[in-house]
């Protein structure tokens, strides 16, 4: 999926902390912890995000990679400690303690709870759902900002702002003349990340009454991509087309059920004629009339604005629980209940920003290569088309 870029992560939701490495980016991206921890704290925000995020205050250490505020191109490592674990340390305690906490056997509907325990020949839930938590992307977020400084530095930006909340739909276009990290900035300033005022209340309004219900929602946000050269990606293999990458990274999120590139499903209700980019010539360069195949053709970038469109359930964990079984006894109960979001689509355009910055910070070094910054901008004053 990647070809330059690797990452890796590891950590539970109440164990000590999360730990987080990436290889594969160039020396001297300038990065300071105070940028990541700006993105961490994006990631925080949002209506209807639960108790957990009043405690922690998502830092990320700079373990290796970086000095005097300069990757050094080696493996950058990253930490970020969980505040919440002195609440756990009994339940999560590496060692055996002297008396063990009792196993979790409700099945939880919509979680990795029954498949994980077949898979791994457990009987406590806890074992699972520790490390499918989404607490595991707050490290993807700080990993990404590595990828997202690179970008910027090369005048490529990526933000996002939430579309819809529930049956709640804001359909009003974004303005071209924006950039992305305008309409990120406009939408920061919402509750719910909408920039339309009128439906920000109605979403946060459904929200809310989900909560009273001991209900959860869930959404859709749109992900935007500008200043791309062509030719990210290929079309000579399957596992090399820009869309494979972009679409299989955003759906290893938790919860992401669906992404849609460009005009998505409208295009199978449409003529030919209605939905492909009339081409044409202005200004010595080539421009398009329309933008419905989202930046992306033939398993590459085209040089337009990247619009994707991501949906994600709701949270699976519910105040009111709904009907399950004792995986031990397969007696029927009600489904555990751990502390959860009543909505999470805020914070989860802010992963997907992170999730596009890694792919398309991958896909640049593979077409351009360098060592360093320098050698990368060199590379692309040489030979990227716009």
């Amino acid at each position: 999926m990647l070809e330059r870029i690797r990452f890796l992560t590891a950590g539970e939701s109440h164990g000590k902390g999360l730990l987080g490495i990436i290889e594969g980016l160039p020396s001297n991206i300038k990065i300071s912890e105070t940028y990541v921890k700006q993105h961490l704290s994006r990631r925080q925000k949002g209506h209807g995000r639960g108790g957990r995020m009043k405690i922690e205050d998502d830092f990320a250490e700079f373990i290796g990679g970086v000095r005097y505020g300069e990757t050094l191109g080696g493996p950058i490592g990253l930490q970020i400690k969980n505040k919440d674990w002195e609440n756990w340390k009994d339940v999560m305690d590496h060692n055996i303690p002297e008396k063990l906490s009792k196993p979790i056997t409700m099945l939880r509907p919509g979680h990795a709870d029954l498949a994980g325990l077949q898979k791994f020949g457990m009987n406590d839930i806890r074992n699972i759902l520790e490390r499918s938590s989404a607490r595991e992307t707050t490290m993807r977020v700080a990993l990404g900002s590595f990828c997202r400084k690179m970008l910027e530095d090369i005048g490529i930006e990526i933000g996002s702002r939430v579309v819809q909340i529930h049956n709640i739909k804001d359909i009003q276009d974004v303005e071209t003349t924006k950039t992305p990290n305008q309409i990120s900035n406009l939408a920061d300033k919402s509750p719910v990340r909408c920039i339309n005022k009128s439906k920000e209340k109605e979403m946060m309004e459904i929200i809310d009454e989900a909560k009273k219900q001991g209900d959860s929602v869930g959404g859709t946000f749109e992900l935007i991509a500008d200043g791309l050269p062509y030719g990210l990606g290929s079309h000579s293999q399957w596992y090399k087309k820009i869309q494979a990458r972009l679409t299989g990274l955003l759906m290893s999120v938790n919860a992401f059920k669906a992404v849609e590139i460009g005009s998505g499903n409208e295009m199978s209700s449409k003529f030919g004629s209605e939905v492909h980019d009339e081409i044409e010539y202005m200004n010595n360069r080539f421009t398009r009339t329309t933008n419905n195949a989202g930046g992306i053709e033939g398993g590459m970038t085209n040089a337009q604005r990247i619009l994707a469109w991501v949906s994600m359930k709701p949270i699976s964990t519910l105040v009111k629980p709904l009907n399950s079984v004792d995986y031990i006894t397969k007696e029927p109960k009600k489904a555990f209940k751990e502390r959860a979001d009543s909505c999470a689509v805020p914070a989860a355009s802010i992963i997907s920003e992170s999730m596009m910055c890694i792919v398309l910070a991958d896909a640049i070094l593979e077409k351009f290569g360098g060592d360093s910054m320098n050698q990368l901008k060199m590379h692309m004053n040489s030979t990227a088309k716009y």
